[in-house]
């Protein structure tokens, strides 16, 4: 029998062999067959897999074995430092802080090849694709993988960001604002030092010398732009997490110069009575939908549903400027104040906007549904569409619910079936049983000076779950047409939760006398069931969180292993090619496959799929921090006038540090420090997301309702400080664990253990 550290070994080295190829297995059979073993040696190879699995060890993605927490094959990751035998190390560049730290990897050069290519050497600062091997039995705080170079992207300092104060006389100081510098205090910028910055502008800087004495001094290295409004607020997080927002010359260019397309290699559907249905803001409209009854005797009651995708590949050329362009992006970034196109408006806002009454090349799927809902049958199709009408979200469903009118009734001939369809669809989605967490999204909206007007919840109406259900039902058909072609391509996956945060679940539902069925295959249906059993009581909101803290995250890879959140086999993003590059992939993989025409992936590009994935995927959680960040700042400035208001919130988190709020209406989220709880030492139960008062067993848990008092606002960190005045809800029992237990002594906490900064008051 192989020893664990053979078979762990031997799924990484497997896993890293496969990162190229859209499909591979590693499973028990595969370990068998490596190792020879046969017979009854193969119960015994199953218990070890199971303990290996029981133990965090390895995971499980439906019947493949992953090491756990492995990073993907190729990864997007940061040079940061040189260890003590002068050896690079590096580590992923997006991180989900949730994940714990940040796995270091340990770089190997290959200097004779570097020698030879002439191609230079990573050094810190750098940022790399890195093909990366886990390094069986590392010691904690040590490096956890070997990688090896890939592609040395061009180098980007890091940015140390600011608000210059200009003092009389010229110079000035540099009041920092990026939450992983702000605790360096501010910094002197001598006369002559400021370049172009005047007071009040956001700036990058370069650090000069650093003191025993004194202000560090600095040099201002380029005035970014002026935070004179709160509109400008979003400029942070754009240089912060180094977010390409002004297009190239080149990609300008080839956007200007392209013209509407023909009708070459395309079947006319501008007679079908196709619609957009979007947000009332949108200013880009790239899919369209329609729904009408199957005639064919052979499915009663069933539907053909059309749904047609702006065709991006029409115009932007693989290799290209604006294909280049796209790539470094990822996807379009969305705050309150602007929006930050994947592609320019020439391409996104216009030959790609589905506008009503116009002619627009799309790529379109036909989709034949039963009665039921499900799919029975689907095909592509490269076609000139024309949309027939421009419709909200608001107004679709105000049309769906009134009573047609005259004026309305040939629109009332398009939407009617689009809805009937919907209704057998939404049969098929309760019967899948994807994950159903209710937790609403907020919007903020910002008057004309760009300052926050109202944090408002958008209801959630059939009309979204409707376009939601299409674009499902296409983004599947597009992975299924794939794979039946054996064409290359990425996938859109979700891993089921580990092994380590299903029993943290399972155990935090016990304390609160909730029983979690975790089975031998994890399903998003059970989830749903607690859900339900705690919907309307204290404990939804509480448990609805907890189960979303529970889940991985979304990522695109060459290798499939399903969305557990959708609860389906197979899926990839085929909807949105204006602002997803992944999508763009897809639709090119798709008219490769399907002989649709000449700009289809070019075959060299399968290659490149994993490092692109890798790429995309850290441009994709990029996107998601900065906007996060972005609406911290702005709701804080929101606030800032309201210091020693009372606010009424939830906890959201807990940590050994204090307490974190999120306040009803505006959703801000701040920060309680333990020390401001009362005269008692508070220790972290992690498995039920509370503080526990040592000495009282007085619990504060994640979900319970409080009221607070605004005690600090700092706007630029995004950074709110609460005072605790009252618990809305009934206080718990004291724990078991406090009960006997003499009271902790205060003097074993330093202020920095109990007073977390300013900038990570914030966040979770």
């Amino acid at each position: 029998m192989p020893s664990r550290a053979d078979i762990l070994a031997f799924i990484a080295r497997e896993r890293e062999a496969l990162g190229g190829k859209a499909h591979g297995k590693i499973g028990k059979r595969e370990i068998a067959r490596a190792f020879n073993i046969r017979g009854a040696d193969k119960i015994a190879l199953k218990r070890l897999l199971k303990d290996l699995e029981s133990e965090g060890a390895i995971e499980r993605r439906r019947k493949t074995l992953h090491k756990q927490g492995l990073l993907p094959a190729i990864v997007l990751a940061d040079v940061t430092a040189r260890d003590r035998d002068g050896d690079l190390l590096a580590a992923p560049a997006e991180w989900d802080i949730a994940q714990g730290p940040a796995p270091k990897i340990l770089l190997t050069i290959r200097a004779r090849t570097n020698s030879r290519s002439g191609a230079p050497a990573p050094a810190p600062g750098d940022r790399a694709l890195i093909r990366v091997e886990p390094l069986p039995g590392a010691e904690p705080g040590e490096p956890t993988y070997a990688g090896r170079v890939v592609k040395l992207l061009p180098r980007s300092k890091a940015q140390l960001l600011g608000i210059f104060r200009a003092s009389m006389g010229g110079g000035g100081r540099i009041v920092p604002i990026d939450k992983k510098n702000v605790n360096r205090g501010e910094l002197s910028v001598g006369p002559g030092d400021e370049g172009a910055a005047g007071d009040g502008d956001l700036v990058s800087v370069e650090i000069l010398r650093t003191g025993r004495l004194g202000l560090p001094a600095a040099k201002v290295r380029e005035r970014l732009g002026a935070l004179d409004n709160e509109k400008a607020i979003s400029l942070i997080a754009l240089h912060s997490h180094r977010i390409p927002h002004v297009f190239r010359p080149d990609a300008l260019v080839e956007a200007e110069r392209a013209r509407p397309d023909s009708m070459a290699h395309r079947e006319d559907w501008r007679a079908i009575q196709l619609l957009t249905i979007d947000p009332a803001d949108a200013k880009d409209h790239d899919d369209a939908v329609h729904a009408e009854r199957d005639p064919d005797p052979a499915n009663p009651g069933g539907y053909i549903l059309r749904v047609a995708i702006a065709d991006v590949a029409a115009y932007v050329t693989p290799g290209g400027a604006l294909d280049s362009e796209a790539r470094e992006r990822g996807n379009s970034v969305y705050f309150p104040d602007r929006v930050v196109p994947m592609l320019p408006e020439r391409i996104s806002n216009d030959l790609c906007s589905l506008r009503p009454n116009e002619d627009r090349p799309a790529l379109a799927a036909k989709l034949i549904i039963a009665a039921d809902g499900h799919k029975l049958s689907h095909g592509f199709h490269r076609v000139m569409m024309r949309s027939a009408a421009k419709l909200s979200y608001t107004q679709a469903q105000t049309l769906i619910d009134a009573a047609p009118g005259a004026a309305t009734e040939s629109l009332m001939s398009v939407l009617v079936p689009l809805y009937e369809a919907y209704a057998a669809l939404k049969t098929a989605r309760d019967k899948r049983g994807p994950l159903d967490l209710d937790l609403p999204e907020r919007k903020i909206l910002l008057d004309d000076k760009g300052a926050v007007k109202a944090v408002v919840t958008p209801p959630r109406l059939d009309s979204h779950r409707l376009i939601e259900e299409f674009m499902i039902l296409a983004n599947v058909a597009a992975a299924e047409t794939l794979e039946a072609k054996q064409q290359a391509f990425i996938y859109r996956v979700h891993d089921e939760p580990s092994i380590e945060k299903i029993n943290n679940l399972a155990e935090f539902l016990a304390s609160i006398g909730l029983k979690f069925n975790k089975g031998q295959v994890l399903r998003a249906a059970q989830f749903n069931g607690i859900l339900g059993r705690v919907k309307g009581t204290d404990n939804e909101h509480l448990v609805n969180e907890v189960v979303l803290r529970t889940q991985a995250q979304a990522e695109y890879a060459v290798d499939n292993y399903g969305h557990f959140g959708l609860n389906l086999r197979r899926y990839a993003h085929f909807t949105s090619p204006i602002r997803r590059y992944a999508d763009l992939i897809v639709h090119r993989a798709l008219i490769l496959a399907l002989n649709l025409g000449p700009d289809g992936l070019p075959v060299s590009a399968n290659k490149e799929l994993a490092e692109i994935a890798a790429a995309i995927s850290a441009a994709e959680r990029r996107a998601m921090a900065a906007e996060r960040e972005t609406s911290d700042r702005l709701i804080a400035a929101h606030l800032a006038d309201q210091i020693g208001a009372t606010f009424e919130g939830r906890i959201s988190g807990a940590s050994s540090a204090g307490l974190f709020v999120k306040l009803d209406g505006t959703g801000a989220d701040g920060f309680i420090p333990a020390a401001m709880l009362g005269d008692d030492y508070f220790r972290h139960d992690a498995a039920r997301h509370a503080l526990i008062g040592s000495r009282t067993g007085q619990m504060h848990r994640l979900g319970d309702v409080v009221t607070v008092r605004l005690v600090e606002a700092a706007p630029l960190a995004g950074a709110l400080r609460f005072e605790l005045l009252k618990e809305s809800t009934p206080r718990h029992t004291r724990s078991k664990a406090a009960k006997g237990q003499r009271s902790a002594r205060r003097g074993k906490l330093g202020v920095s253990d109990t007073l977390p900064s300013r900038a990570k008051a914030s966040k979770r």
